[in-house]
């Protein structure tokens, strides 16, 4: 396994944040500008920029494409349309909590996580002349989201989280891909919402192991 540093700053905004004279977000709406001389204030923009530091995580294994992607749809279970919790709520007591818990709870895979998405690129890639397979899960458990999210509802940019399942080029091995969720999540000083997302890299980690052998 892994993991790559990576700064999300504001290098992709290029000249226009060096416009904005370094101006970096500390609250909603509200702005630090850190100009030269120590001359620090702050103001009210309707535009901000938070920069962090993701971590990418790789888990690079010798089993196939096709035993990983097995492997993780055993123990992850697609999860039913998003319609379908209300109405499996209905029949079992209504719309309330315990129903909606009850009813995640049936969703879950020994992982603890549901599928949500799956996006395989290998569809269309060929047609550019990539051979490659390369496929894209969004999976999560809001039983869990909601221990972040409690904390801070910008958690839902990333949240339920994704990996990435690409195949070796020889053919021989894959690689399991995806940002650790604790650094894309805690960046603001938080610390209960720290501790609550070290407790979801750590199941991720967990369901990634078993499927790619890796630890």
């Amino acid at each position: 396994m892994k993991i790559r540093r990576h700064d999300y700053t504001a290098e992709v905004f290029g000249d226009w944040a060096k416009a904005a004279n370094d101006c970096y977000d500390t609250r909603p709406s509200t702005v630090w500008c850190f100009r030269p001389g120590g001359n620090h204030t702050m103001s009210r923009e309707p535009v901000s920029i938070l920069p962090f530091e993701g971590r990418r995580v790789r888990f690079e294994s010798s089993r196939s494409f096709e035993d990983v992607r097995t492997s993780l749809r055993h123990i992850v279970p697609r999860s039913m349309p998003f319609q379908g919790y209300q109405e499996a709520m209905k029949n079992d007591g209504g719309l309330n909590l315990a129903t909606f818990e009850k009813v995640v709870r049936t969703q879950l895979g020994e992982s603890g996580f549901t599928l949500f998405f799956e996006i395989d690129h290998s569809q269309w890639l060929p047609l550019y002349g990539i051979k490659r397979k390369v496929l894209r899960w969004i999976l999560g458990n809001p039983l869990i989201a909601v221990t972040m999210m409690r904390h801070d509802p910008e958690v839902g940019l990333f949240a339920p989280v994704e990996l990435l399942l690409v195949d070796s080029e020889g053919g021989d091995g894959s690689t399991v891909i995806y940002d650790l969720p604790s650094a894309l999540m805690a960046i603001g000083g938080n610390p209960p919402l720290l501790e609550a997302a070290r407790v979801l890299d750590v199941k991720l980690r967990e369901l990634v192991t078993r499927a790619t052998g890796v630890s």
